[in-house]
């Protein structure tokens, strides 16, 4: 029996998203979280800003935190929109792999360049950016 069509998560190649994996990925709600992650490490890359932080032993420890943030730089709610979707596709198919338990992460889309840059560069950019962050200091 297959999921309904508004359970399936696809990304822009056009396949279907492993279901576990997306399951993994908890998104930031909060603006804490995404303020904490914007003042700790930073990886520009030519598709997207990412932005990570370890959290501290007081919250708790477990699993993957993602964010996203389109501002309206990138243009109307439609280009917003698109640069969302290739944000999440992109974290589920190339930072899930790579991501660190107890790390939280947030992609900011970058004008023209998120929603015009060819797929497999920003896959290529995302690779450049976890390995930027994960750098030993």
């Amino acid at each position: 029996m297959t999921p309904p069509d508004h359970a399936r998560t696809s990304n822009d190649a056009g396949t279907q998203a492993d279901p576990a994996a997306s399951s993994c990925l908890q998104v930031l709600q909060k603006r804490a979280d995404f303020l904490a992650a914007a003042k700790a490490r930073r990886a520009p890359v030519a598709g997207f800003l990412l932005q990570a932080r370890q959290r501290s032993e007081a919250e708790p420890a477990e699993g993957v935190r993602v964010g996203f943030t389109c501002s309206k730089k990138l243009g109307n709610a439609v280009t917003r929109n698109r640069a969302k979707r290739r944000l999440r596709a992109l974290a589920r198919e190339a930072l899930l792999p790579h991501a660190q338990d107890g790390w939280d992460y947030v992609l900011v889309g970058k004008p023209r360049a998120t929603v015009t840059r060819e797929y497999s560069d920003l896959l290529a950019d995302m690779a450049q950016a976890i390995a930027k962050i994960h750098k030993p200091r």
